[in-house]
């Protein structure tokens, strides 16, 4: 009975020390079990983070493409634009060019009616002396204006020859226009019904009354209808 002690000692230690290890062991599986499944973890978060960081890029690259096209594009506007502007610029440039002129020449001609009127102005009281104070004579844009009715002349509306109190009355015109040699005289037909014939007439009869009755130059007039 005393022989076999050790043996079942040694035995009984032999197995407590094979289950301490064995436990040590398990706990060391776990562990690295817990480790495991960690480092897992980890890695699925770094593909994530690398999948949403090449979407990201793929996304910037996509964008900078879109940029790029469009900065090309603005670049090509405003190369257009710039263009445009120029020619806008030229054109506003003639325009303006065009108005001065014009404004120069209506400013000239403004002047001169100015000039002509300040002349006709003069004239007026002379003519209306040689008229009469009752002859009916106006000035208006450098021109002076002597006017008579159809009766007084022709006796009529429809009538074409000259009536003797007409005729009286283009003697003095023809002082007028004989006292005012510079001037250029305009015998105007009054055309009221649409027909051209008869005012036509009666402007060709006082003109040729003027010419061979009264020794007005020919050259000096000129009919209007």
């Amino acid at each position: 009975m005393k022989n076999k002690l050790p043996l079942i000692l040694l035995l009984v230690l032999s197995v407590s020390a094979f289950a301490q290890r064995k436990s040590d062991l398990i706990a060391e599986i776990d562990n690295l079990k817990v480790k495991i499944s960690e480092v897992e973890q980890e890695l699925a978060k770094a593909k994530r983070e690398i999948s949403s960081a090449n979407a990201k890029s793929e996304t910037l690259a996509s964008e900078n493409a879109s940029l790029r096209d469009a900065n090309a594009t603005l670049l090509g506007n405003l190369s257009n634009f710039s263009e445009l502007s120029k020619q806008n610029s030229e054109n506003v440039n003639r325009a303006m060019a065009a108005l001065a002129l014009k404004e120069k020449q209506l400013s000239g001609i403004s002047d001169m009616i100015s000039a002509n009127d300040s002349i006709a102005i003069v004239s007026l009281t002379r003519i209306k002396q040689t008229l009469g104070e009752n002859a009916n004579v106006s000035v208006g844009e450098g021109a002076i204006v002597i006017s008579s009715s159809l009766d007084n002349l022709f006796g009529s509306d429809s009538a074409t020859e000259l009536t003797e109190e007409g005729k009286a009355w283009l003697v003095n015109v023809a002082k007028v226009i004989k006292n005012n040699p510079s001037f250029k005289t305009q015998v105007e037909g009054l055309n009221i019904t649409g027909e051209f014939g008869p005012s036509y007439d009666k402007a060709a009869a006082v003109t040729k009354e003027l010419v061979t009755a009264l020794e007005i130059p020919s050259t000096q007039l000129a009919i209007i209808v």
